[in-house]
């Protein structure tokens, strides 16, 4: 038998939201002291009555357009049912049959050429508390912190179209940029604040024949994504190789271990009795609301990747540095505004020395202290030969540095080139005097010997010669026959 792996996603990204998806506390909790961000609500109290989160709603609404999903008119909160530690009130309020967003796909790349996954609905929900486990006096305790219970909570499903582990990464990649992009979630895994449950079966290629599907948890990066459906392909065709019967489940995965684990059978929804929320009223949509958020909505990510390479003329792997994240290609094209002739050198400036410095800084785009019109600035100084690329490479540490203007230091420190050819010539008759052995070594043919004297001169300047100019000179005066 010829074997085809399936692969669907459940992704829940946490929202951007000031406060929690049914009270007033805090959605911040990050660094807190653990239930320290709860009240009445979020503790699940009784007597207690949540109230909806207009803006985590428009953030679910814009997520969906962007996905190009239908928003349908009318949708409503549902009551998820379930007995577990992280959740006090027995319940989660989510959504069941009624989401926000349905019907959508999401187009990325794969090798070079465009993919699309279906998304079958994007619902809200609030999160739950959060388990900590831990050993105190040789007794194992599980601790619950009740900060994060509450927080604004999307979760994106996808058909099962996805066919390799690879795709499956890449996938949530691309995804995770787009959420960025909409400025609705950090996409931030190694904080939990987007997760990712997999689904993964084998049937055969003319669709004759299904398995049963695994759902793989505790996966907190792309590389576990890609690494547990990896050895989960690999153990569903071994053991359907050897003739065992799979069942429906949910597998953890061990990391430190790199394998899957069985941790219960799989539930179906049924066994969550989903019914109405009684407390929350229905959520109505009109075309005056969807056309106020698409106008918030800004250039998705493939789009601009694809515009930059027709408008500015780069390469696909240069656009794609310049677009990954939304604030960087926001610099890339204020940099470029107006002139677009200078682009590829300001995308070459931007993808190698400013990348480098902000690699160096351990600092974001928005942190580097360089505006984009000073590092227009500085490459405009070395295109007029005012500095050399290496005293604007120097520079551009300076001015993140400072914050002072190019040109103000250029002025300031005199740093400007050296471009006056009397003044060039004077220096280069000093240097081939104090040097004949250089200036013999070049006139027998070897011409490195030129390097060299050229350092001299630039030496003798401070580092301020204009290379091209002072190599001419140098080169017709050794031109210059002997006396």
């Amino acid at each position: 038998m010829e074997l085809e792996t399936v692969i669907g996603l459940e992704v829940h990204a946490q929202l951007l939201t000031q406060s929690k998806m049914f009270c007033g506390c805090s959605a911040d909790y990050a660094g807190a002291p653990p239930n320290t961000h709860v009240c009445p609500v979020c503790l699940g109290l009784p007597g207690s009555l949540p109230v909806i989160n207009r803006r985590a709603v428009e953030m679910t609404v814009m997520t969906g357009l962007a996905l190009g999903c239908r928003i349908p008119p009318y949708s409503k909160f549902d009551r998820k049912n379930y007995m577990y530690p992280d959740l006090p009130k027995g319940y989660q309020i989510s959504q069941y049959d009624l989401p926000l967003c349905v019907d959508g796909m999401l187009e990325f790349l794969v090798n070079g050429q465009r993919r699309r996954v279906r998304i079958r609905r994007v619902h809200l929900e609030e999160d739950t508390a959060r388990l900590i486990h831990r050993t105190i006096g040789g007794e194992s305790y599980s601790l619950i912190d009740m900060n994060r219970s509450g927080v604004p909570l999307i979760e994106i499903v996808t058909e099962p179209d996805l066919r390799s582990p690879e795709e499956a990464r890449l996938f949530l990649m691309a995804l995770r940029q787009v959420l960025r992009y909409l400025g609705v979630s950090t996409g931030n895994m190694e904080e939990g604040a987007f997760r990712c449950d997999a689904n993964i079966s084998q049937r055969t290629r003319d669709g004759q024949r299904q398995w049963p599907k695994s759902e793989i948890k505790n996966l907190n990066s792309f590389r576990s994504v890609e690494r547990a459906l990896t050895y989960e392909e690999a153990r569903q065709r071994a053991a359907i190789g050897r003739g065992e019967q799979l069942v429906q489940e949910t597998r953890g995965w061990l990391e430190e271990r790199e394998i899957t684990v069985t941790q219960r059978a799989k539930e179906y929804p049924d066994d969550y009795r989903y019914f109405p929320e009684p407390d929350l009223p229905p959520i109505f949509w009109t075309e005056d609301d969807l056309a106020r958020i698409r106008a918030a909505m800004p250039e998705l990510p493939l789009p601009r990747w694809e515009r930059f390479q027709a408008d500015y003329g780069l390469g696909p792997q240069e656009a794609a540095l310049l677009t990954e994240e939304r604030a960087i290609a926001d610099y890339f094209e204020a940099c470029v505004a107006g002139d677009r002739t200078q682009a590829r050198e300001i995308a070459n400036w931007i993808t190698g020395e400013l990348f480098a410095l902000l690699r160096e800084r351990g600092r974001s785009i928005s942190e580097v202290g360089v505006q984009p019109r000073q590092l227009r600035q500085l490459i405009d100084l070395v295109r007029r030969g005012t500095i050399s690329t290496l005293t604007a490479k120097e520079l551009l540490v300076a001015v993140s540095e400072t914050g002072i203007d190019p040109e103000v230091l250029v002025a300031e420190r005199g740093l400007a080139q050296v471009s006056d050819e009397a003044q060039l010539r004077e220096v280069v008759e000093r240097v081939l005097t104090e040097n004949p052995k250089a200036v013999a070594d070049y006139r027998k043919g070897k011409t490195a010997a030129i390097g060299f004297l050229l350092g001299q001169v630039n030496r003798a300047l401070g580092g301020r010669a204009n290379p091209a100019v002072a190599r001419r000179i140098l080169e017709e005066a050794l031109r210059q026959p002997v006396e």
